[in-house]
């Protein structure tokens, strides 16, 4: 449609008067309204629709943008204009108003930084990719973080927020890469087996030791790379050419012997005693990083406690797995040893396992990826790590959860640390507001009481119904139409190949049926609404639902977790585990059940992405994620309305787009309203009455999965 007459500046001012609600800011918009009435309408409507998205945000923040933004339009191009805007809109977000309106009133220096950016690799943008490639590396799976500079703690590598020493933006991603192996490689090739920040605090020359060391060290790093990653290596190689960096021949006779495969790190340690006083360390290449003995202390410190519980745990998990009726002197008395095995595509030459009595166990594959992280740090598995452990040894899950109690965050000034971020849309910006939701897990406590066991009498005739249809879901065979071979003819395959034949064309020979029985390979969350509103009968429904769904699914064999959600504003997002995917429906979880109570409000979009993030690590064909809600997304923030409602929607689509079929089963009468808009017509169900919602819940699975 070809754009109207350009508007008057009374048409402008009225505009830019609602937007940037002068009634009560008192802005003056009369001269900005008279120089947006000299352009063509195509660049009225768009700045103030920029100017209603900023503002949105905060009305100074967009009435300081309007002032600009004429300016800007002369100067920049739209995708260049909007980045401006979006760029201080989140940092409004991350840092407040001030440092928002000195990027607004500096475009000529945003101007500069998005030049480096056209040409540069952006971490916000690759960490996706980088993410898949640190997970794909051997060894312990590492998470990514920006930082100012590219080092590791050995849990987490931290990368620069932009890349642009490099002349184009895939070099620079490439740089990315290979920073990530070369971190990798310092916990994967044993750097962090000798103490090196003890060792640093005991040089006369700090200063003159940690950088040789690290050059030392990155040799050895590199040739382990080369040997593990060769096309890597290679794009080292080709970013070196880039930089022109050229290796002394004397440095590279130097270093031989680190080259090798045997070469340890404390080769590297002993090279850079014998040569600290007379060598000068060469400048590190840029993906090298930088050495923080200090962080990699205390993260190897914490880990090392930690590992060594969880193994010793392991070792009675796998011994009651063994003997059932194994006894505590029994399991204090069992002879567990590592044993290693050649296996040259190890860095030390062979990989680690347990026996009992000498044979050999059969290890899940988190235990294997526990002696993994432990051979790594230290080598290989002290005697005092097979020891299992007994009454009074402290288990490390219940560690983990009290070193992040969310109970004691949420006291007095919020911090974020260990909690998960997640972004969220906001539907009037048109954009996401990035780590914005703070989300923390916690878990149900249990509750022995009476509640299940009366559910389950109350429940008995159906318990036994919906059972028997399970059973009959997880054996039943399908008929496959179209085959080649088969038990029976497929009337309508036989129908149109004769047509074919009549027309002269070639009959097809898919003429058969055949009965097979598929493998079920599900995996399903049901993620239950804790908010406030579910007080009551409400609740009571809920928790009965869920025992009678958790009774008929061990039945089925799918495999499922069990998830509450609530929250209060976006800086207390909470998801409550009642059952993991790894968890038996045992009295504790069935404790958990009858433990549900009311928290606070339905703040959904940042449950739906973050269980969507644990289905995603589920191997599964089909992965499901069902809510169990009383009524539409809710907070007391601006959470509440449409804004609620599109983050949810969001949420929604980013799930599918993850292959994720998102459902919801609801009791609020007037969920049509937003349900269809969110979930769209098949994508939910209406249960009229709460007491009928544990008679539909395991109904309306069965349909949803066969």
């Amino acid at each position: 449609m070809p754009p109207g007459k350009p508007l008057t500046t009374g048409q402008i001012e009225a505009q830019l008067d609602d937007y940037l609600e002068v009634e009560f800011s008192f802005l003056k918009t009369v001269a900005p309204a008279a120089v947006l009435a000299t352009l063509k309408r195509q660049e009225q409507d768009y700045i103030i629709d920029w100017v209603k998205r900023v503002a949105s945000t905060n009305i100074q923040l967009a009435y300081q943008f309007i002032n600009q933004a004429v300016t800007a339009l002369d100067q920049l191009d739209r995708r260049t204009i909007e980045a401006w805007a979006l760029y201080a809109m989140d940092i409004y977000d991350q840092r407040g108003l001030h440092p928002a309106l000195a990027i607004i009133q500096n475009v000529e220096r945003f101007v500069k930084e998005s030049h480096e950016r056209a040409f540069g690799s952006v971490l916000e943008e690759e960490i996706g990719i980088l993410l898949h490639f640190a997970h794909g590396l051997s060894g312990r799976k590492l998470k990514i973080e920006s930082a100012e500079t590219a080092y590791t703690d050995s849990e987490t590598v931290f990368l620069p927020p932009v890349t642009t020493l490099l002349a184009n933006r895939n070099d620079n991603f490439l740089c990315y890469k290979a920073m990530v192996a070369c971190l990798w490689a310092q916990s994967r090739f044993g750097t962090f087996r000798i103490p090196l920040n003890e060792i640093l605090g005991q040089q006369q020359h700090p200063e003159k030791f940690l950088p040789l060391f690290h050059a030392f060290e990155s040799v050895r790093l590199e040739a382990g790379i080369k040997r593990e990653l060769p096309g890597l290596f290679r794009d080292m190689v080709h970013i070196k050419q880039q930089l022109a960096i050229a290796e002394d021949d004397s440095w590279l006779e130097l270093t031989r012997a680190l080259r090798s495969p045997g070469a340890t790190v404390s080769d590297a340690l002993s090279m850079t005693h014998q040569h600290i006083m007379q060598l000068v360390a060469p400048s590190p290449a840029v993906y090298h990083g930088i050495l923080r003995p200090e962080l990699i202390e205390i993260c190897l410190r914490a880990r090392l406690e930690k590992e060594k519980a969880a193994l010793r745990s392991a070792l009675i998990q796998m011994a009651d797995d063994m003997q059932s009726d194994v006894t505590e002197s029994d399991r204090q008395s069992l002879k567990f040893k590592a044993k290693r095995t050649e296996d040259p595509a190890e860095p030390d030459g062979y990989r680690m396992s347990i026996t009992l009595d000498d044979q050999p166990l059969p290890l899940p594959p988190d235990i294997e990826s526990l002696l993994t992280s432990i051979q790594q740090d230290l080598g290989d598995i002290p005697d005092d790590y097979l020891v299992p452990a007994g009454p009074g040894d402290y288990d490390p899950d219940y560690i983990k959860e009290q070193e992040a109690d969310p109970d004691e965050v949420w006291q007095g000034t919020y911090h974020e640390d260990g909690a998960f971020l997640y972004k969220e849309w906001d539907y009037q910006r048109q954009h996401y507001r990035k780590n914005w939701c703070a989300v923390r897990e916690k878990t149900v406590g249990p509750v022995y009481d009476d509640f299940v066991s009366k559910t389950l009498s109350r429940y008995s005739g159906l318990i036994k119904h919906l059972r028997k249809t399970f059973e009959a879901m997880r054996d039943e065979d399908k008929l496959l139409k179209r085959q080649v071979n088969g038990d029976g003819i497929d009337i309508d395959a036989l129908i149109e190949a004769l047509a074919d034949a009549r027309d002269g064309s070639e009959m097809s020979d898919r003429l058969f049926t055949h009965m097979h029985r598929a493998e079920r390979n599900i995996a399903v969350i049901f993620m239950v609404d804790m908010s406030g509103s579910t007080k009551g009968w409400i609740n009571d429904a809920e928790r009965e639902s869920l025992i009678l769904l958790s009774e008929t699914m061990e039945s089925l064999g799918d495999r499922y977790a069990i998830y509450g959600f609530s929250g209060m504003a976006r800086k207390r997002c909470e998801i409550f585990k009642i059952k993991s995917f790894d968890e038996n429906y045992d009295n504790e979880v069935k404790a958990r059940i009858s433990g549900i109570q009311p928290q606070d409000y339905t703040r959904m979009g940042f449950a739906i992405r973050h269980l969507s993030h644990k289905l995603n690590e589920v191997a599964a064909t089909t992965r499901i994620l069902i809510t169990i809600s009383d009524g539409k997304p809710d907070d007391y923030d601006n959470y509440r309305g449409q804004y609620g409602i599109e983050d949810t929607r969001r949420a929604l689509m980013e799930a599918r787009r993850d292959s994720i079929h998102p459902y919801c089963i609801t009791i609020d009468t007037e969920a049509k309203d937003y349900l269809t808009y969110m979930y769209g017509d098949a994508g939910y169900t209406v249960v009229d009455e709460v007491r009928k919602l544990p008679l539909k819940v395991s109904d309306i699975y069965r349909r949803l999965t066969t």
